[in-house]
């Protein structure tokens, strides 16, 4: 199927999705701030160049969007109506990679967590999940997610 924008359209369309800095990701970012919390961004030296390293806690912070990483049972996690094939071929080899960075920095002593878009979208909900995080990150345990679902 053809699309219904010219590639020029389409090309800027591309262009303003973002893989850093994205508005989920910064609120995550004031909020921890705010409470204390020191972090480096994006580290190269890190598998996977997670969102947050908290070096202090030994922990890694994903904010993942539940679109592109396909949050289980989220009304956000809807799937294209065309191209459906190349949509799930997308969809599956993020979940996979997603799977692999996680599990590769488990086994390297990371603590890892994956917040949701979804639970970053209204301010009660950004309380809450922080709350979370904040707890998590104090805590002994090695894996948390956090959802609105």
């Amino acid at each position: 199927m053809t699309d219904i924008v010219d590639q020029q359209t389409r090309s800027r369309m591309m262009a303003g999705i973002r893989g850093k800095d994205t508005k989920p990701e910064l609120v995550l970012r004031r909020a921890l701030h705010a409470r204390g919390f020191r972090f480096r961004l994006h580290p190269k030296n890190v598998h996977g160049r997670p969102d947050l390293v908290l070096p202090k806690y030994r922990a890694v912070v994903f904010v993942h969007g539940c679109f592109w990483h396909r949050h289980q049972g989220c009304r956000h996690t809807t799937t294209p109506s065309t191209r459906y094939e190349f949509w799930q071929a997308k969809f599956t080899s993020n979940v996979a990679r997603g799977a692999a960075v996680r599990t590769r920095l488990l086994e390297d002593g990371w603590r890892v967590a994956t917040v949701w878009e979804c639970a970053l979208r209204k301010p009660d909900q950004i309380a809450a999940s922080v709350d979370r995080l904040s707890a998590w990150l104090r805590s002994e345990e090695y894996q948390i997610e956090i959802g609105d679902t």
